[in-house]
């Protein structure tokens, strides 16, 4: 039995979690403060240089075939989503690889909202995949203050938007990732042109002959006109 199905509930795996996640901020030097109770919309408190930052912690062990999926939402029951207003960052922890990820809150908060993102590509077939990599083991964010990881959650939000309107479609209105993973077109071309040169079932074998023996004909007819007449210049 792996370590995270030892847990009869996920509220006993999340404490799990929290718990991995104190241990390792305070290994990098912060300090952590753990609230009293679950009422609040931060499980976990980090002190540096006088300034305090609330985090989220999550957690995931589920493949979805490119990665693992982190869900960013209060639980099933509750349709209220997260504010920036209420926390500053989220700690995803991907169990099976032991990877941490520390994501600002405004980069996932900021309209449009992202309920669920893939982390930790394995197999990436998208580029995009590769968005969040670099807030993988991004323990340097604790270090900053809460207006700086706004401001830069805003603007990495920002960039995210513009890329998924510049890839969405090109100039044929096809979506790009279809484009290349299509047919290539030489190969295209050349199947094309193997069936262009298969005869038609339906065709006998005197329509045959009479359509070579035309053909024949139109080629020396080309080749007496290309000829000079005897009597040159």
């Amino acid at each position: 039995m792996k370590d995270w199905e030892k847990f009869r509930t996920f509220k006993e795996r999340g404490e799990w979690v929290e718990l991995q996640f104190m241990a390792d901020a305070a290994s990098h030097g912060y300090h952590v403060l753990k609230p009293c109770g679950d009422s609040l919309e931060y499980d976990v408190a980090v002190e540096h240089s006088g300034d305090m930052l609330r985090v989220q912690v999550k957690s995931s062990s589920v493949r979805n075939g490119t990665g693992y999926l982190c869900q960013f939402r209060r639980n099933w029951l509750v349709e209220d989503p997260y504010s920036i207003d209420e926390l500053d960052i989220f700690a995803t922890y991907v169990i099976p690889e032991k990877v941490w990820y520390l994501i600002p809150a405004a980069v996932l908060l900021t309209p449009p909202r992202k309920v669920g993102i893939t982390v930790c590509p394995m197999t990436a077939l998208r580029k995009n995949r590769y968005r969040y990599e670099q807030y993988r083991e991004a323990w340097h964010l604790l270090g900053k203050t809460r207006c700086a990881l706004i401001a830069q959650g805003k603007a990495q939000a920002a960039y995210i938007r513009s890329l998924q309107k510049g890839t969405s479609t090109n100039k044929t209105g096809r979506h790009p990732e279809r484009i290349r993973l299509g047919r290539p077109p030489a190969l295209s071309q050349g199947r094309a042109m193997r069936s262009e040169a298969k005869p038609c079932p339906e065709q006998s074998g005197s329509d045959l002959a009479r359509s070579e023996h035309n053909r024949r004909g139109q080629s020396c007819t080309h080749l007496l006109r290309s000829q000079p007449p005897s009597g040159g210049i």
